[in-house]
């Protein structure tokens, strides 16, 4: 987070966000592995319907959705943790691949 804060201040206020896009989505990932890990790991952290209850938060509070409700306009721009659609991608990315070592080469 060091260098990302770091990176931000040299940028422009677009790309600087584009960045914190990449880092709110890289999170979303790294839950999703978490939960796979604790699901496998049967670690009684993760009861039925966790993972879906985070899906649909996921998918409420995407910068789209929380500019449409918030401005009555999308500034896709101005995002900064990304749209309800890749949020609920990246987390069931990360459910998925259930491996922080496949997480290096992240890409929307």
């Amino acid at each position: 987070m060091n260098k990302v804060d770091a990176a931000r201040q040299r940028m422009s206020r677009e790309q600087a966000n584009q960045l914190s896009v990449r880092v709110e989505l890289q999170v979303d990932c790294f839950a999703g592995v978490w939960a796979n890990v604790a699901q496998k790991n049967n670690a009684k952290l993760i009861e039925p319907g966790d993972f879906q209850e985070r899906l649909n938060a996921a998918g409420a509070i995407g910068d789209d959705r929380l500019q449409k409700e918030t401005q009555g306009r999308v500034v896709p721009e101005a995002f900064t943790h990304s749209t309800s659609a890749q949020r609920q991608r990246w987390l069931n990315r990360g459910l998925a691949m259930g491996d922080m070592g496949q997480v290096r080469h992240f890409r929307r």
